[in-house]
């Protein structure tokens, strides 16, 4: 047998004196980061989804999902959160909605100004494809350990690694919609002495809302995916639950809590995808 010759390329070494130098010359920058994610998510945990009576909360989750979608999927979020409520669930699956939806914000606030960057370069597009392709296929398994290293354990971590595996589809679906937006409507806004501002926000954006829209749905189907992951560095909710009933070979536990991730995921589902519908017929 061949063997492979022995070369002196310790990538590994060079990758830990980075996350060292980083841990040890940017803390105060990553307090801050900590402080920012912190104050909101814990925010949106405790001051709003479970201070708020269960009952109002499937009220509000019915009447946005009405508002959006329809009927069918407001009956849907009802029963599938009543469900999650009956099988006593229902404080981890608002503790992981929390999670969830944080880094869905960040990952829209970050993602949605890239893409459209992206879709105004064509160097800058050529210069984030190869990173964004590396995100998306790195075992998620690996974010963990960065966030771990600058951001400890808990639901800052949580939300930090879920935003780096989920913005992807945010980036690449808003470059996407605003790329195929159709030049002849493009030069017709020009023609009438739009502004580049004006231009991104009265015609591309509207015209690209529905592939925003999906790079949302993405979003947050692979954020709610990682939160489960989370559990391994400390992150409370509906993905510790399963961890838990792996750990004790509890399957009854293990497909409660997963149960609960698929009903919030499929509720979720429904509506951003009927948001990106409204998008079209707008």
């Amino acid at each position: 047998m061949w063997d492979f010759p022995e070369l002196n390329f310790p990538i590994g070494e060079w990758v830990n004196r980075a996350v060292a130098w980083l841990t040890d010359n940017l803390e105060a920058f990553f307090d801050v980061i900590t402080t920012a994610i912190r104050e909101p998510l814990v925010w949106i945990k405790n001051d709003v989804l479970l201070w708020l009576p269960w009952w109002v909360v499937i009220i509000i989750v019915a009447a946005i999902a009405w508002k959006i979608a329809n009927w069918k999927v407001a009956l849907l979020a009802v029963l599938g959160l009543f469900f999650i409520g009956a099988m006593g669930r229902w404080d981890d699956t608002m503790t992981t909605i929390a999670i969830m939806v944080t880094s869905v914000i960040v990952s829209v606030i970050i993602g949605v100004p890239l893409g459209i960057i992206s879709a105004k370069s064509d160097r800058f597009e050529a210069f984030q494809r190869p990173i964004l392709d590396m995100m998306q296929t790195m075992p998620a398994f690996v974010y963990l350990v960065p966030a771990v290293f600058f951001f400890g354990l808990g639901l800052v971590p949580a939300v930090v690694a879920t935003c780096i595996y989920a913005i992807p589809p945010a980036i690449r679906l808003t470059n996407l919609g605003i790329r195929q937006v159709s030049p002849e409507v493009v030069e017709a806004g020009r023609s009438f002495g739009t502004t580049g501002m004006q231009l991104l926000l009265k015609i591309q954006l509207p015209l690209a809302l529905p592939n925003i829209m999906a790079g949302v749905n993405q979003t947050i189907m692979m954020a709610l995916a990682m939160v489960v992951l989370c559990s391994m560095i400390g992150a409370a909710g509906l993905g510790l639950e399963v961890l838990r009933g792996m750990n004790n070979l509890d399957v009854g536990r293990g497909f409660e809590a997963g149960i609960s991730i698929v009903i919030v995921a499929i509720i979720l589902d429904r509506i951003t995808a009927a948001l990106g519908k409204k998008g079209t017929t707008a």
